[in-house]
């Protein structure tokens, strides 16, 4: 169990309080007692303090942690989770989202802004500080990465939004209007080329951007919007720094014993300790006790169970539908008749079961993936030490695969990238796809690849959306342990509106130049 982190996991606030005063009507007098504008920042420690406050934000609610961009809150909006409640999250998963729904719909706009202005701080504060080259270059490298991340998720999730480059005032912000979703791709690609440019292979300390991280996160961005040349390029670059390989074990990938392992491109840090410095993936997408407070709210769901093929190739026998399957479902969902904490899951049993939320109807199936599993190690609610991976090197190896096929490359060298998360962990080891598929057959096998090798891990919603397939897998019944029907996701079909959130109500009403998303 970790104890420590080098990155600080506090919420970070500076409050520059600037106060002059007249002594004898000639000497200015600055406190010494307080930070303000005059005496902050004076030195190397300030501007990482300042940068510490950056990163800090990712750890917020509806950004990166427990919100709608955390693993399986994500995919909740999507076929392969349910959430449950009348939750904003849940209501985007179903197709009932109001654009004056607050939580997520809100504090995601919120909090991204909180990281943009944040980086703007520290950017305009690193020219007051006398710094060595190298340390100003890798300062702006991450905060400019920090910017492209949290502009990437406002565009992935609203479209085009107000572009902020330097500090402003509340009055300024007010009249601000929307730039196009183009427009905001490409700064989000200016702030990744900024860092690809300053930061180094290897950080100054664990948990910090590298620039394998700036290289993974510009190859995303490539990616969501279907640029595949691009997508080569860059993972050209990436596999040139010869730093990131497959981890030997999926199931060890998300074990807090072997984080920041080879296969890690960017990952959120966690400690124990405090809800700022744990998180509430544990509380809310693993492991429960049956109780009000701390159980499953986010669970797979039968759909993503049904997807995961027989390892061996061969047909799934009814009688016994979990024995000789892909092992990454076994490391992913707690499945009927499996163990965790010391019990074995019965088909059903409550208490008990998958000890989900007592509210959460969906009880035959919990998440194991990002699950702290030692009984002894249970961490307090909001104080999960195990890291958010954001991107790994598996997601390169398929994003290449995915190039490929779609710019008419060599399908065999695509269904080899395939194979190799197929077959090369130690764990995993599923019937390799034969060549001599077609350009169709080998796109159908590297999207489902790519569903269950990220399952609950929060990519798929983007996936649906770029490949525009909604409309394909839509409406979707959630089912119970006796087949009975919780939920239909989009029970009127999916519409080409749901791609995109609504801009909240709430910041339309302080801002008359955003525009509404067409449709809501």
């Amino acid at each position: 169990m970790k104890r420590y982190k080098l990155i600080s996991g506090c919420f970070i606030f500076i409050y520059l309080i600037s106060f002059t005063g007249c002594i004898n009507d000639f000497l200015d007098f600055v406190p010494e007692d307080k930070i303000t504008s005059a005496n902050f920042p004076e030195d190397e420690s300030d501007i990482k303090l300042l940068l510490n406050g950056v990163y800090a934000q990712l750890r917020e609610i509806d950004v990166y942690n427990q919100g709608l961009f955390g693993f399986g809150v994500l995919d909740g909006i999507t076929p392969n989770a349910y959430n449950w409640g009348n939750f904003s999250t849940t209501k985007a998963g179903n197709g009932s989202l109001a654009s004056g729904d607050g939580e997520m719909l809100t504090f995601r706009w919120q909090r991204c802004y909180d990281i943009i202005a944040r980086a703007n701080n520290l950017l305009s504060s690193i020219e007051k500080v006398d710094l060595t080259e190298d340390a100003e270059a890798i300062y702006v490298g991450e905060a400019h990465f920090m910017r492209g991340l949290a502009y990437a998720t406002l565009v992935e999730s609203y479209g085009g939004v107000p572009l902020i480059l330097g500090e402003i005032t509340a009055e300024e912000s007010r009249q601000l209007a929307r730039a196009s979703a183009e427009e905001t791709w490409n700064q989000v690609l200016a702030d990744y080329d900024v860092a690809v440019s300053t930061l180094k292979k290897d950080a100054p300390e664990t948990g910090r951007a590298t620039l394998g991280s700036a290289l993974g996160m510009k190859m995303r961005a490539y990616l969501y919007q279907n640029k595949y040349n691009e997508v080569l390029d860059v993972t050209a670059q990436i596999e040139a720094l010869g730093k990131y390989a497959l981890f030997n074990s999926y199931e060890g990938l998300f074990n807090g014993k072997n984080e920041n392992n080879v296969e890690v491109l960017f990952d959120i840090q966690y400690m124990e300790g405090e809800n700022s410095q744990g998180c509430f993936i544990d509380q809310y997408c693993g492991t429960g006790t049956g109780s009000w407070t701390r159980g499953s709210r986010y669970v797979p769901t039968d759909d993503l169970v049904n997807a995961y093929e027989m390892a061996d190739g061969s047909a799934i026998d009814p009688a016994n539908p979990y024995e000789g399957r892909d092992p990454r479902l076994g490391f992913t969902v707690v499945l009927p008749g499996t163990f965790i904490l010391g019990y074995q899951f019965p088909n059903y049993m409550y208490p008990g079961g998958a000890f989900n939320h007592p509210g959460n109807r969906l009880k035959h199936l919990s998440t194991r993936k990002y699950r702290v599993q030692n009984e002894e190690d249970l961490p307090t609610a909001g104080q999960s030490y195990l890291n958010n991976i954001i991107i790994r090197y598996a997601d390169v190896l398929l994003s290449k695969a995915e190039a490929i096929i779609e710019t008419g490359g060599n399908v065999d060298e695509a269904i080899a990238l395939i194979n190799r998360i197929r077959t090369e962990r130690d764990d995993v080891k599923i019937t390799a796809l034969p060549n001599g598929l077609s350009r169709e057959e080998a796109r159908a096998k590297l999207r489902k690849e790519r569903r269950i090798e990220f399952a609950l891990e929060g990519l798929y919603w983007m996936d649906i959306k770029r490949w525009k397939i909604g409309k394909d897998i839509y409406p979707v019944h959630v089912y119970d342990h006796n087949g009975d029907i919780i939920e239909t996701k989009f029970p009127n079909g999916y519409l080409e509106h749901y791609n995109l959130l609504p801009i909240p109500d709430s910041e339309r009403s302080l801002n008359e130049n955003l525009e509404q998303n067409p449709g809501w």
